[in-house]
């Protein structure tokens, strides 16, 4: 990929579900942004941005363009980033294939979906020429976020853990109406887990008080259709959509967080908390390889028996073990090895290269 620094960068993204790609994209977008890049964000959905960064449409320097319109666009940018597999408009794609015969070639980026499996590492910067079609002649090139120095990184930014360490969890509740009498915080961010009943059951049920805090969406619709309610062990508080900065506030409130997709699993990672990944289903069972590659990088450097446990939790949240083997019970158990180890490999990765860095660096240079 050419220098990306001072360089005109279009972002391209569909909304498929659940409205993690365009969570993604926005990141990036407001990263490359801060870094001096003149950036177009064209969506075919932009409505969760109201909810999701409804300050930062007004104020950072990204132009947000409906798909429809994306004809429109004379000059395609410097950096073109396809994400997850996207699929650019023909009449851009015209346009690119036009300006590179003029020897004024756009940087195609393809950007993947994040995984901890092998296949990152071997096919990160690797090209990808376009056989045919309108785009016939031009190369993509493969990009994948990831846990090692082989891969693309996470997306960081570069005061992240500087925020953190400013953050008053108390003023944060107060802030969203939220009574705090020094419960034990556990925010949920989920699909429809089967264990979700059981959990509910076992923090009713439990010696030590709860407040449980329920992201809007599905995580609300599966609380709503068990009938879940409050008693004197488990106190339910039900969220509107967060921003993006007060759903980082809400990981920092909790000693426990249920995230699921791929946006709310990186800023659990840098929360630094115990969490557990609801990975999204798929019919084929291949989200379960995804997880168990997550869960041995998660655990590299953890102790076993910790790193065991934490296993059998993520396992038993995500449906691939019966209820009876693995009891809800000891998900959250051993909270304080669990923040250690977390702890632990979020500061290993935040010691790597973060996402939008790597995306702004010449191959040459790496």
């Amino acid at each position: 990929m050419t220098n990306l620094r001072t360089r005109a960068v279009d972002i391209f993204c569909k909304v498929i579900d659940n409205y993690g790609d365009i969570g993604v994209c926005w990141r990036l977008g407001t990263q490359l942004a801060a870094r001096g890049e003149a950036v177009r964000l064209i969506v075919d959905d932009a409505s969760a941005l109201t909810w999701m960064a409804p300050a930062f449409v007004r104020t950072t320097p990204i132009e947000v363009i409906t798909w429809q319109d994306a004809s429109q666009i004379e000059t395609p940018a410097d950096v073109v980033i396809e994400s997850f597999g996207c699929e650019l408009p023909e009449s851009y794609v015209a346009k690119m294939a036009r300006q590179a015969a003029l020897g004024k070639a756009s940087c195609w980026v393809n950007l993947e979906y994040l995984t901890a499996e092998r296949y990152a590492e071997e096919c990160h910067l690797l090209p990808s020429p376009v056989m045919q079609g309108i785009g016939k002649g031009l190369a993509k090139t493969f990009f994948y976020p990831g846990f090692t120095s082989q891969t693309g990184g996470l997306l960081r930014e570069s005061n992240l853990f500087e925020r953190q360490a400013k953050f008053d969890k108390g003023a944060w509740l107060k802030k969203q109406s939220i009574e705090w009498g020094n419960e034990r915080v556990v925010s949920l961010f989920c699909y429809e887990p089967e264990a979700l009943p059981a959990l509910l059951a076992e923090l009713q049920n439990s010696n030590q008080s709860t407040l449980l805090l329920v992201t809007a969406g599905r995580a609300t619709q599966a609380m709503n259709a068990l009938q879940a309610s409050s008693n004197k062990a488990l106190r339910i508080h039900y969220l509107p959509y967060l921003t993006q900065n007060d759903y980082d506030h809400l990981l920092w409130a909790s000693d426990f967080n249920f995230v699921r997709g791929e946006d709310s699993l990186v800023r659990a990672i840098w929360a630094g908390k115990p969490f557990i990944w609801h990975i999204y289903p798929q019919d084929d069972d291949a989200h379960h390889a995804k997880l168990e590659a997550f869960l041995d990088a998660y655990l590299e450097h953890a102790d076993v028996a910790i790193a065991t446990h934490i296993r059998a939790a993520h396992r038993t949240w995500n449906d691939m073990d019966d209820l009876q083997n693995r009891p809800v019970r000891h998900i959250l158990l051993g909270l304080a090895q669990w923040q250690a180890a977390s702890l632990m490999q979020r500061d290993l990765w935040a010691n790597q290269p973060d996402l939008a860095s790597q995306l702004m660096q010449n191959p040459s240079d790496r």
